[in-house]
């Protein structure tokens, strides 16, 4: 840990207390501890993404399924050192967004960055209700059709985070445990098939690809720019740093132990899932460990493995709905939304306006398109997003702050900015629909830049 000057008298009460707004309005609780907020991080990071886009990531790199969560892995790390020193210095909601405009102080650019990660979280989210409805949950039904299955599992989890944010973390603990279970059965599944003489170790060096060069770096990119679906989640965690005892303190050791425990955890899993099924079979498939379970040569009941992985991908769903509102509620603290956004239920001290706001939006994009597309969707927006926090991290070393912090080494986030831009570029080779729907969501913030400016400069707050 390093800091730039003493750290002040008051920080306790900056850091920890429940207060109130400056204008009497209810500010949000303070409910999260160091262990809870370990668990938020990893079960925010757990979920859709392993469980559900695994097969798409084997179609794209073939039996080496492993490499592309691997590169996943150590991207993620290079951009959450620039977030855990940045949340350090700044421990408010809103995130990059709250980043961005002190290190560059574009009041637009701050714009669609907030409007780029929010549209990730609700792509995630759709993403995971589409998971929901998928082949997990028609291994017990198949008579309900999946976009009202889907449109039912927005509503019922906005409802759970209407109630409050301890509520929804303690569920957040629940469902974490249950997704980790989940995959501790297929490490499980994959050491017996090792020692039983199982599996096919020969597939874990095979690329799709059956060119050199250009053709294998394009797709092992394009892998990784879609793996990387399962490692988002850690920037999700600074949005609740109003909501966290001493974020200072509990915010580094929670986001590096997250992110650790996720990317060891997902190479296992990729390795077990190649050493098993054969690509081609898990590409087919939106319930590629289901696939896993029944190959593995041991008795393990799949529908009890396809509730586990309902569960998972609940717990994805619900955590982003919960970022994206808390975004609308910090963006609308700083002005850049309406100051109506903010809105805080009395009782429960959740933001209700965001939340509502949000939920809707998420059920418009339910339709939009499938698992892949979603997933890739939501890699591709936050990637352009890490590049400019790296970036931030950078510029805002001149900035100093009254109370000790951690600061990351120099080199980290200059590879994190230039490892991220790699994979958000067309050398990451994604589909044409990933770049159309972005842009779609793009232009949305830019319509909704320019109607906001017209409200404010028509009703100017005083």
């Amino acid at each position: 840990m390093s800091g730039s000057g003493p750290r002040p008298s008051t920080e306790k009460t900056e850091t920890t207390a429940t207060t109130e707004e400056a204008d009497g309005s209810p500010s949000l609780k303070r409910a999260i501890g160091p262990k809870l907020l370990i668990l938020f991080v990893i079960g925010d990071i757990l979920g859709t993404g392993i469980y559900a886009t695994t097969g798409k990531v084997a179609g794209k790199v073939g039996g080496a399924l492993w490499l592309p969560f691997l590169i996943g892995f150590v991207v993620a790390l290079l951009t959450a050192a620039s977030y855990v020193e940045l949340v350090g210095k700044y421990p408010k909601a809103a995130g990059a967004a709250l980043y961005t405009q002190k290190a560059f102080k574009v009041p637009f650019l701050t714009f669609i960055v907030a409007f780029m990660v929010m549209c990730s979280g609700l792509s995630s989210a759709s993403a995971a209700a589409r998971a929901f409805s998928g082949d997990y949950f028609q291994e017990f039904t198949d008579a309900i059709p999946a976009t009202l299955i889907a449109i039912v599992f927005i509503v019922a989890l906005a409802c759970l985070a209407l109630r409050g944010v301890s509520e929804s973390v303690k569920t957040n603990v629940v469902l974490t445990a249950v997704e980790l279970t989940g995959l501790a059965i297929i490490l499980g599944i994959g050491a017996w098939a090792v020692m039983s003489g199982d599996g096919e170790p020969a597939r874990l060096t095979e690329f799709e690809s059956s060119g050199t060069g250009y053709a294998l770096i394009t797709g092992v990119l394009g892998a990784t720019a879609l793996g990387f679906f399962a490692f988002v989640g850690f920037e999700d965690s600074v949005n609740m740093a109003e909501e966290t005892k001493d974020p200072v303190r509990t915010f580094p050791r929670a986001i590096f132990i997250g992110v650790t425990v996720t990317g060891t955890i997902y190479v296992l899993v990729a390795l077990v899932s190649s050493l098993l099924v054969d690509h081609r079979t898990l590409e087919g498939s939106s319930g590629p460990l289901l696939e896993v379970v029944k190959a593995g040569g041991v008795d393990f009941p799949p529908k009890l493995f396809a509730l586990i992985a309902l569960f998972a991908v609940t717990n994805s769903a619900l955590i982003n709905i919960m970022m994206a509102s808390r975004l609308c509620y910090g963006l609308a603290n700083e002005r850049v939304l309406p100051k109506a956004m903010g809105k805080v239920l009395p009782r429960r001290r959740t933001p209700v306006t965001g939340i509502v706001f949000v939920t809707v939006l998420a059920i418009g994009l339910v339709s939009t398109g499938e698992i892949e597309g979603l997933g890739d969707t939501t890699s591709f927006l936050l990637l352009c997003v890490f590049a400019v926090v790296n970036v931030a991290v950078l510029v805002l070393r001149k900035d100093r702050v009254g109370h000790a912090h951690f600061r990351t080494p120099t080199v980290l986030p200059v590879l994190g900015a230039l490892t991220a831009l790699v994979l958000a570029s067309p050398l990451a080779d994604r589909a044409a629909e990933v770049y159309i729907r972005a842009g779609g969501l793009i232009g949305i913030g830019v319509l909704l830049w320019g109607l906001n400016k017209l409200f404010l400069k028509l009703r100017p707050e005083g």
